[in-house]
Formats: structure tokens, C-alpha cells, sequence
């Protein structure tokens, strides 16, 4: 058969499956190490017996151990094995514990109250199991006192330091202060202790998989307060203000 030339041609699909497993007459070498259904070793037989042994159980020969000389199979149950093999994926994924870094953005002229407001809100990433950055960024002659933002970050992290470590000490970089910490041992710790319970009463009452609304709450009271932009264009008016006196006189 040719294959189909032109830009808009398919020349070629990439398989993007994992690894498959053989099964039955699937397994082409000839003589496998068979491992019996109740766990004896049977030692190596020729493939066609081997698969006459599975077939006289009502069982199916698999292939568990392809790089063995020779290959290692199993003589089991095919549709069970492939369900406990899911099964095992899935209880792998539910204790990775997935990390992200959130950013908190403050300005030295941040006042008491709204900084208040984004160490409630770091404090519910860091109970969340996130990486929090916490970046203080600087506009016009702002720059030049690097004592206040000090101060903002410092207050920020004695009000958290019951949860977290301090990965990143405050450093600048460029027109900005920024400060890294992340969730101590104990917060993983009891984030697992709670996925197991909120797993153990979906499975209790029938509920689907997934547990979203947590994190959407999250995000949305994270934009309460005021990001302080809207006002901070008037920090240079000043010197606008300056430059234009000279054409008033004029």
C-alpha cells in the first residue's frame, strides 16, 4: 500500500501506548518459565505447553517478565490481573503529592489591613500543600527604601511560620523582593490523613472520584483584596508635575 504524500498526508501515526502486555498465543518465543496460578514454580517449558496448562485451568498464560532468559509468564486470570493492575496505578496516584508554587504579589505600600488579607490567603495555599512566593514589587523611587518591603515580607513570615520552612530567603532581583517557603512535614502529613477520609466517604456514599471545590474557593477569595495597582501609577506624578512648571511659566 503507498503512502499518502502532501503536506495535509498522514505519513506516519506515533503510538503513544505504553508497553503491551503478551498474552496467550501473543507470547512467540519458544519455551517460557511459567509461574502456576496457586504461585509454584513449574520451571521452563516449551510455550505450547505452557499454554495448554492455562487453557486446561480456564486461565490465560501472560507474559510478566519479558527480559528474562527465558521469559517469565504467569498462568492467571488476564481481565482480573489487568484490574488490580489499574487498581495499583490508581492508589500510586492518590499518594503522589502534587506541589505548586502560588504567587502572592504585595507592594511596599501595601497597607496593615490588605496584608492581613494575603497572609489569610497564603496560609490557605500552604494548608493546601502549595509552594507559596510571596513577591514585593517596587515602582519609581520606591526603590530606594528595600527596608519596607524587608519589613512586609518579615511580618508575613512570622505569621506563618507555623506551617511553613523558609525555602528562599527575601532577595531582590531587579525592581523586585521576593521570599520562597513551602509546607512543613506536617501539613503533608495531614493533607494525607484527610485525602484518606474524604476517599473513604466517597467510596462510602457512591460519589465519583475528583474534589475541586477546595481549590476554586481558593482562588476566587484570593482575589478579595486590592492588588494596589489601580492607584500606584501616581507614585512618579510628582515629577510629571515638575517638569511641566517650566511650560505653565511660558
Amino acid at each position: 500500500m503507498a503512502m499518502s504524500g502532501g503536506a495535509g498526508g498522514r505519513r506516519f501515526s506515533r503510538d503513544t501506548r505504553g508497553p503491551q502486555i503478551r498474552v496467550n498465543h501473543r507470547i512467540r518465543v519458544p519455551e517460557v518459565r511459567v509461574v502456576a496460578e496457586d504461585g509454584s514454580n513449574l520451571g521452563v517449558l516449551s510455550t505450547e505447553q505452557a499454554l495448554r496448562r492455562a487453557q486446561e485451568a480456564g486461565l490465560d498464560l501472560v507474559e510478566v517478565n519479558p527480559k528474562a532468559v527465558p521469559p517469565v509468564c504467569k498462568i492467571l486470570d488476564f481481565g482480573k490481573f489487568k484490574y488490580e493492575e489499574k487498581k495499583k496505578l490508581s492508589e500510586a496516584k492518590k499518594k503522589q503529592t502534587v506541589v505548586e508554587v502560588k504567587e502572592i504579589k504585595i507592594r511596599p505600600k501595601t497597607d496593615d489591613h490588605d496584608l492581613d488579607v494575603k497572609v489569610r490567603a497564603i496560609r490557605r495555599f500552604i494548608e493546601s500543600g502549595n509552594k507559596v512566593k510571596v513577591t514585593c514589587r517596587f515602582r519609581g523611587r520606591e526603590i530606594t527604601h528595600p527596608e519596607r518591603a524587608q519589613m512586609q515580607l518579615t511580618f508575613i513570615l512570622s505569621k506563618i511560620e507555623d506551617l511553613a520552612n523558609v525555602e528562599q530567603r527575601p532577595t531582590m532581583e531587579a525592581r523586585t523582593m521576593s521570599v520562597l517557603v513551602a509546607p512543613k512535614p506536617a501539613v503533608f502529613q495531614r493533607l494525607s490523613v484527610l485525602q484518606r477520609e474524604r476517599e473513604k466517604e466517597r467510596e462510602r456514599d457512591g460519589r465519583p472520584p475528583g474534589d475541586v471545590v477546595e481549590e476554586e474557593v481558593i482562588e476566587e477569595e484570593l482575589h478579595e483584596p486590592d492588588d494596589d495597582d489601580d492607584d500606584d501609577d501616581d507614585d512618579d506624578a510628582p515629577e510629571a508635575g515638575e517638569a511641566a512648571e517650566p511650560g505653565k511659566a511660558n
